[in-house]
């Protein structure tokens, strides 16, 4: 089958169930089509509405709570307290303030058919009892299904890639605007998947 045919496919299927059609580019959906019979990727995750620039936070939980409420247009309002309970709990377990001002909170939750994700660039860093001590700025928040470990996994394992590589670390500090940061991680994504 020809790429514009699985395009239209999907076109009309996404049509017919209802869905709104929210396309970043053409290269995305074939990249999102050809990857991995359906594998996700971070930025079919992530939106204008789960990614903020310029956050300012006053604690650890304040920053995780407003993660968490990023969430609100995506999932209904029991949904929402789940995923707050799962994300806190996880984060009691064991810091997810994984060094070089990161944080990746996450967790996994009842009730969810689906993984959600939520980044933020705070505009000064929080303490997060991180590893190396060092406070963060930029924060990558997961939540999945109970049902799907190895999806969760794989996103978690595909986020620390990202950012461990200083050079897209610094890239993605600079960016002022959720539209910069998803086509920061857009860009990384087409380039290695």
């Amino acid at each position: 089958m020809l790429w514009n045919d699985l395009l239209n496919e999907w076109v009309v299927a996404s049509y017919i169930a209802g869905t709104a059609l929210r396309l970043r580019s053409l290269a995305h959906v074939m990249l999102l089509i050809s990857n991995g019979r359906g594998q996700m990727t971070l930025t079919s995750l992530l939106d204008e509405k789960t990614t903020l620039t310029g956050l300012v936070v006053s604690s650890k939980t304040d920053l995780l709570n407003r993660m968490v409420d990023l969430l609100e247009s995506k999932v209904s309002g029991d949904q929402l307290e789940t995923i707050r309970s799962a994300v806190l709990q996880r984060e009691e377990i064991m810091s997810t303030g994984v060094g070089k001002g990161l944080a990746i909170p996450h967790g996994k939750a009842p009730g969810l058919e689906e993984s959600y994700a939520s980044f933020a660039l705070l505009k000064e860093p929080v303490d997060f009892d991180s590893i190396d001590r060092e406070p963060v700025r930029i924060v990558f928040m997961l939540v999945g299904p109970e049902s799907k470990n190895s999806v969760h996994i794989k996103l978690l394992s595909r986020i620390s890639r990202l950012m461990n590589n200083d050079s897209f670390r610094n890239r993605l500090l600079e960016c002022t605007s959720p539209t910069e940061v998803l086509a920061h991680f857009d860009a990384d994504e087409q380039l290695h998947l």
